[in-house]
């Protein structure tokens, strides 16, 4: 079968890839209908992700049909339409019993990478580097689940399949950091990212009661799409000082709670983000925390900053002492996407979530390498691609 492989840093090949097979007894085989990029391969084809090796597939936001049923899968047969969380969980340790899916015990077979760089192991996650499980990704015709009955969620009926696509991640990232950054009636809320991610977020944190969400970005296409889908108010952090324009927005309180969605290669103006670079390329840091000290900065005094964007390892100058003074709450985490899926595709199905405008191109599997420079050089607006096994494109 064809998939999109990783061939070294910047290089990206389709290739000819043995067909998935029916490893343990819980899990599925998807023919995979349509995957998208995520700006977190980015980071996977930039070379920040260590653990990554030339031909390994990558993918990892993705829905289908169910193709091949493990003998112990319950919930699921052939013919179901599904969306698959990008996280596997196993569903019986501790941390899937209390909700914290990408924490599993059980999916990453490769634990000792991520014991050594983080202390824990995380869950697996697909074609996400052998740090985390090794996984085959999903930009592919077919992929195999694992531990499907509770990765696997069927689409409600009525569900195109570019809207429930999102689903499989870039929506519940975004409900997670509103949820668990603590969104509350009333709340002023600050995300750093107009991407799919953080526009999912601008959005959660809307439908979750806030009064105002101010959503942070510089380019004009995405900060236009996160006014018209999410209900938010927008800077361009390129025109004016974030910090100063919070303040005045907030009657000089700040945000009760800020969402950084951008991740290990932020961008910003001014010396700090040249500083950043310069340290991030030489791999003196392994990641840019720009996103990350405005957002603490600019909290308010009391409030919870919440991290939704991937980072990898350690970074300079983190402005620990503004966390401690001010009083802050920090939490981050990868996405909990059994906890959130079949809640957001009710929502979805309900028309109270928008996603389909996430969509801004479609293309054919061949056409994937060409897909991930458009979406990582933002050339023609793109937000996201979608990437379709069979070249179809959606009506």
């Amino acid at each position: 079968m064809k998939a999109l492989c990783w061939e070294g840093v910047n290089k990206l090949r389709v290739e000819d890839v043995p067909e998935p097979r029916i490893r343990n007894d819980q899990d599925v085989i998807v023919k995979v209908t349509a995957g998208t990029t995520c700006g977190s391969d980015l980071h996977l084809i930039g070379g920040y992700i260590p653990a990554m090796r030339a031909g390994d597939v990558i993918g990892h936001e993705f829905l289908g049909e169910v193709v091949e049923t493990g003998p112990a899968v319950r919930r699921h047969q052939v013919g179901d339409r599904v969306v698959v969380c990008s996280f596997v969980g196993c569903g019986r340790c501790w941390y899937c019993a209390n909700d914290l899916w990408s924490l599993c015990d059980n999916s990453n077979t490769n634990p000792g990478i991520t014991q050594a760089m983080w202390g824990y192991d995380p869950g697996g996650i697909f074609g996400y580097s052998h740090a985390m499980g090794g996984l085959r990704g999903s930009h592919a015709e077919y992929a195999r689940v694992p531990f499907a009955d509770y990765g696997a969620f069927r689409v409600p009926d009525g569900v195109d399949d570019i809207s429930a696509l999102f689903a499989s991640d870039s929506a519940p990232t975004g409900w997670m950091g509103a949820d668990l950054g603590g969104v509350r009636p009333g709340d002023v809320v600050a995300v750093w990212g107009c991407g799919a991610v953080g526009q999912m977020a601008s959005r959660a944190a809307m439908l979750l009661g806030a009064e105002r969400v101010i959503a942070i970005d510089r380019f004009p296409e995405r900060l236009a799409m996160t006014r018209e889908h999410a209900g938010a108010d927008t800077i361009d952090y390129t025109s004016t000082d974030v910090g100063a324009e919070l303040r005045e927005r907030t009657g000089g309180r700040g945000p009760d709670v800020c969402i950084e969605a951008v991740g290990m290669e932020a961008h910003g103006p001014g010396p700090e983000h040249a500083y950043d670079q310069v340290k991030h390329q030489l791999r003196m840091q392994t990641d840019r925390p720009t996103a990350v000290r405005e957002a603490i900065y600019a909290c308010r005094k009391g409030g919870s900053v919440f991290v939704l964007g991937v980072f990898g390892g350690a970074v300079d100058k983190f402005p620990l002492g503004a966390l401690m003074n001010k009083g802050l709450t920090l939490r981050g985490a990868q996405m909990h996407g059994q906890r959130y899926i079949p809640m957001l595709l009710d929502r979805i199905a309900n028309r109270e979530l928008s996603t389909r405008h996430l969509a801004t191109h479609e293309v054919a599997l061949d056409d994937a390498p060409q897909a991930y420079d458009m979406f990582k050089h933002k050339k023609d607006d793109c937000v996201r691609a979608v990437i379709r096994p069979d070249g179809t494109r959606s009506s």
